[in-house]
């Protein structure tokens, strides 16, 4: 039996496909199993995967019906003692695996992840990273906000389904989290703080799309709090809180949205005032004043020229 079963659920993703398989078969941790979940695609996928010689690869196939669905098709078919979850788009550090399986071996840990750099849709990185050191009992924080931040980041004792169940199937949109938050009630997490997952961020990723992205979130939080204890339910103010805040940031960086981003700022103070005193509160403040006082065109001037500034400092230091 394999030590690992790595699930790929794929939906017309080879694009990206062959290069997030190279990046499992090149791990330094060998003793694994990858199951690839053809979850109705309708591209080359089942001719490429016969030409695929490594007999630790499996490609299974289905009719189409969603990431948490393939997901739970990877879990029935895996064999390892531990499971690795990675999305078709994504790759890992050769040395992920290995990293990994070491924590799981000497700790009671039931979940562990590392670090991840955003990578876009050429698989370049762009300079944004999802670090956090939280680990142990992490569940109150967690529920406030997915420090994981990504489905391909994880791996998984394979005795925490058994406990908790699989992936909603019902969910399509922040099923991770689900996830996540149900193991974290029950198992102590760890993280391996190193860049070792690549997640790829795509240009589609447009307002209506992160819309979306909200709705399925609310409905995530709304099924998990149905069951907190009273004396936790101020945490679900947290949550929105952060939910608005990390809005706020996309809208402002990546979509250049900024009336969306001030109101996003706007709902995440009236849900959880605190977050504005907190650093990262601090500093989107004062980008939101900076865009009150001087306008979006200045604001945008401003911030090209601090941008130049700090890419300047770094190759002189």
């Amino acid at each position: 039996m394999p030590k690992v079963s790595v699930v790929i659920p794929s939906y017309n993703a080879m694009a990206y496909l062959p290069k997030t398989l190279e990046s499992v078969l090149q791990q330094t941790f060998t003793d694994f199993e990858v199951l690839i979940i053809n979850d109705g695609s309708s591209d080359s996928i089942v001719q490429w995967a016969t030409s695929i010689t490594d007999p630790r690869v499996k490609l299974i196939s289905q009719p189409n019906q969603g990431v948490s669905v393939a997901r739970n098709t990877g879990i029935a078919h895996a064999q390892g003692e531990y499971i690795a979850f990675l999305d078709a788009d994504d790759f890992w550090d050769s040395t992920k695996l290995a990293k990994q399986v070491q924590c799981l071996d000497n700790t009671e840990t039931g979940l562990v992840y590392t670090w991840t750099s955003l990578i876009n849709s050429s698989g370049k990185p762009i300079n944004r990273f999802f670090i956090s050191h939280t680990e142990g009992n992490v569940w109150e924080e967690i529920v406030v906000e997915d420090f994981i931040c990504n489905g391909s980041s994880a791996m998984v004792r394979r005795s925490c389904f058994d406990t908790v169940g699989v992936f909603e199937p019902g969910l399509h949109i922040g099923e991770d989290i689900d996830m996540w938050t149900r193991i974290a009630a029950r198992y102590p997490f760890a993280v391996v703080k190193e860049l070792l997952t690549f997640y790829r961020r795509h240009s589609n990723n447009a307002t209506s799309t992160r819309l979306k992205v909200m709705q399925g979130i609310h409905r995530v939080t709304e099924k998990t709090f149905q069951s907190v204890p009273l004396e936790l339910l101020y945490l679900r103010n947290r949550k929105y809180g952060v939910l608005f805040h990390n809005e706020a940031w996309i809208a402002l960086i990546e979509e250049k949205n900024y009336q969306r981003a001030i109101e996003f700022y706007r709902q995440s103070f009236l849900h959880y005032p605190q977050i504005v005193f907190s650093r990262n509160g601090l500093n989107l403040s004062f980008r939101i004043l900076l865009l009150r006082l001087f306008g979006i065109k200045n604001y945008v001037g401003m911030r090209n020229i601090i941008t130049k500034m700090k890419k300047l400092a770094l190759k002189q230091s």
